[in-house]
């Protein structure tokens, strides 16, 4: 009995030491479970940047392997859709352009639209099509939309270059259209938009774990808000009583805003882009809140 006692003590003598040893160490990272709607740590997502990296890596490019054309879908889609809304809408409907040359026009709303819809319907699905790896190991799900953010600027980067090249073309032309000074704030539009799509995209992402029928629907809806906004006609044609509404869609702001400092027409007020960043940013927050609630629980309802 006596032996047993002394190598109890031994054992309990051990485990107080390692348990002194325990709380001296200094972790690099400490993972625990997150609680609460606000316990959200965006910290993480530079910590992670090489994970990002990886994701737009594998989403960019190995996608495009897999293509004939790779890229040049990047310059295919906005010319074609550009071209058929210079024939619908401009010489068979004769919507007004404002003065602008048709072309330029509908290509300058095709390019920021097709990279406001590239952000949301990237990351609309981000848990339905990643339900594999979230299961398996622990990062920032929030990785995964920030990479569509990333792979829809590098999409938006190519139209873009093809839109200035059809600009300096028209202007070489005699074309009435005059770039000004609000080139400079288009970083902020872009920003703007970005997270305009990561927000609402995140904010369906986490509705789409519970009414899945939201996943069929995001196609329809992209292409009525398309509609909505003056992408195939400008602002100036719409009633004026009707543009506090029009302003109330935030992209109506970011269009026309892109216009206006590429083409020198808009009929955009600093009230519509107060109104537009302000919808942007309660979004962007309401997404954020909603996608880190969702992700404690998504494993568990798959």
């Amino acid at each position: 009995m006596g032996v047993i006692n002394k190598e109890w003590r031994k054992v309990k003598i051990i485990v107080n030491e390692a348990s002194k040893l325990a709380r001296k160490e200094s972790w690099d990272m400490i993972i625990r479970p997150k609680s609460g709607w606000f316990d959200i740590h965006l910290g993480e997502l530079y910590r992670y940047h090489d994970l990002i990296y990886m994701f737009v890596r594998r989403d960019f490019v190995t996608f495009y392997k897999q293509t004939i054309l790779g890229p040049l879908w990047h310059i295919i889609n906005p010319l074609v859709s550009t071209l058929v809304f210079t024939i619908i809408f401009g010489k068979i409907a004769k919507i007004s352009t404002d003065g602008i040359p048709p072309f330029l026009f509908y290509m300058a709303g095709t390019v920021v639209w097709g990279y406001f819809s590239t952000c949301l319907t990237g990351t609309s699905n981000t848990f339905v099509a990643n339900a594999g790896i979230f299961g398996k190991v622990y990062f920032p799900r929030l990785t995964v939309p920030v990479s569509k953010v990333i792979i829809g600027l590098l999409q938006f980067g190519i139209q873009f270059v093809i839109f200035l090249g059809f600009l300096i073309y028209f202007i070489w032309q005699g074309a009435e259209v005059r770039p000004n000074y609000f080139i400079f704030a288009i970083p902020l539009v872009l920003l703007q938009m970005a997270i305009l799509g990561l927000g609402f995209g995140i904010l369906i992402s986490s509705l789409t774990t519970k009414y899945r029928d939201l996943t069929f629907a995001m196609g329809f809806a992209v292409q009525l808000w398309m509609y909505a906004t003056p992408i195939v006609y400008p602002l100036s044609i719409v009633p004026e009583k009707y543009r506090i509404l029009a302003a109330l869609n935030p992209m109506t702001s970011i269009v026309e805003s892109f216009r206006g400092a590429f083409l020198g027409v808009s009929s955009i007020e600093p009230a519509y882009i107060a109104i537009s960043v302000t919808i942007t940013i309660l979004v962007f927050i309401a997404g954020i809140i909603m996608f880190s609630r969702v992700e404690k629980t998504f494993m568990d309802t798959v």
